[in-house]
């Protein structure tokens, strides 16, 4: 049990009580118990999706010298725009934006991450919420191309 609980914690970043109680109400069973802990964090998304924005991150990324992209990420605080978490977040954002080159923000939050198709830009966004702790925005971004 120990075991399972320890791989759960490293595929969905929860926490190990979460980990346990969610093992337990599936009798063990790993992939069982993800999907609990994944639908508990887009719960928990939803609930902060109201709460202010107020700390931000600008994230640059530039592809080959041909493609340029800037994106306003914002969370809650500062602690939180200075995490490893947020700035890979913020970073592959970005990349994704260089490549599959979305509209507005409305249109990027559709789109199939490039990283892992079966997850949406808004599916993951969520799903970082639910590590973080804290609400997620894109709250702008613009695309350059030569």
């Amino acid at each position: 049990m120990i075991n399972n609980v320890s791989k759960l914690r490293e595929l969905t970043g929860a926490g190990v009580m979460e980990c346990k109680k969610a093992l337990d109400a599936v009798g063990g069973d790993l992939e069982k118990a993800k999907l609990i802990i994944q639908e508990q964090g887009v719960l928990r998304a939803e609930k902060k999706s109201a709460r202010t924005t107020g700390a931000a991150i600008l994230e640059s990324y530039i592809h080959n010298g041909r493609i340029g992209v800037l994106l306003e990420l914002r969370t809650e605080t500062d602690f939180v725009v200075r995490s490893e978490p947020f700035k890979v977040l913020a970073k592959d954002l970005a990349m994704h934006i260089s490549a599959a080159a979305p509209e507005s923000v409305d249109d990027l939050l559709k789109q199939p991450f490039v990283k892992d198709e079966s997850v949406t830009i808004e599916q993951l966004i969520k799903s970082a919420i639910a590590k973080i702790g804290e609400n997620i925005q894109v709250a702008r971004f613009c695309r350059y191309e030569v």
